[in-house]
């Protein structure tokens, strides 16, 4: 997997959750992305834009995931940034859209980085959201 790097995190400072993947459940994510970015002290309007892209990146996932899958989701915070991986089981010949995608420059315009791997049966998209310098 393509591994976004920000600071190192501790064990303490990462969060996992699994949600069916199903779109009635993204809101428990949007909510714990909201929730893990003021921690930060992320402004408002990064908040935001870290919601969608975490929505967003959802979407792409659920698209190509196996019936009755879970989503996994990994909150890695550290002192200034936020990274969120998703992780889903994959139908097989599953493709996530290409970086020329209208969905994947939503996602790299709303986040510092955007990374994605789909390998073994299973795809991930990794996000890296920084705060702004002017907290």
């Amino acid at each position: 997997m393509t591994q976004l790097t920000g600071q190192p995190a501790t064990d303490d400072d990462v969060v996992h959750l699994t949600v069916p993947a199903d779109g009635g459940y993204l809101g428990v994510l949007r909510t714990a992305t909201a929730g893990l970015a003021a921690r930060l002290q992320f402004a408002l309007d990064e908040i935001e834009d870290l919601r969608i892209a975490v929505d967003e990146a959802c979407a792409m996932l659920l698209a190509i995931a196996t019936r009755d899958a879970e989503l996994e989701c990994r909150f890695s915070v550290t002192e200034d940034a936020l990274t969120v991986e998703v992780t889903v089981p994959t139908v097989r010949g599953a493709a996530l859209p290409g970086e020329s995608s209208f969905a994947w420059k939503v996602l790299t315009a709303l986040t510092t980085s955007a990374a994605a791997e789909s390998a073994d049966g299973r795809a991930t998209i990794s996000l890296l959201t920084r705060r702004s310098a002017g907290y």
